[in-house]
């Protein structure tokens, strides 16, 4: 799994919570064995799209990219979301996905 921590450029302004970030979420909450790095992601891409998180969204669907789901897994999980979490919920996350793998696959 990749190193993940919180955007650095965030200290400037909230060290704390950067630190209590890197050191509870990524560091502790993330690497616990009761789940593959795999399954994190799609909870927390699950997580994010039903709570209309988009901001946070972009970052976590391309770490599930790198935790091993595909760009169709991640379609079929927002899809079955569009209804339960809304569809406008579902329509952004897509369109987000979509520009991720379009970059992805430019790069």
């Amino acid at each position: 799994m990749p190193k993940m921590s919180a955007p650095q450029e965030l200290a400037a302004i909230a060290p704390k919570l950067v630190e209590v970030s890197n050191e509870v979420l990524f560091d502790d909450v993330w690497q616990r064995p009761g789940l593959s790095p795999r399954d994190r992601s799609l909870v927390t891409v699950s997580a994010l799209v039903a709570l209309y998180r988009g901001e946070q969204l972009g970052y976590h669907l391309a770490l599930a990219l790198d935790n091993g789901l595909s760009p169709e897994e991640l379609s079929e999980a927002v899809t079955h979301l569009a209804f339960y979490s809304g569809w406008p919920t579902a329509m952004s996350a897509i369109t987000q996905l979509k520009k991720i793998t379009e970059d992805r696959a430019g790069s």
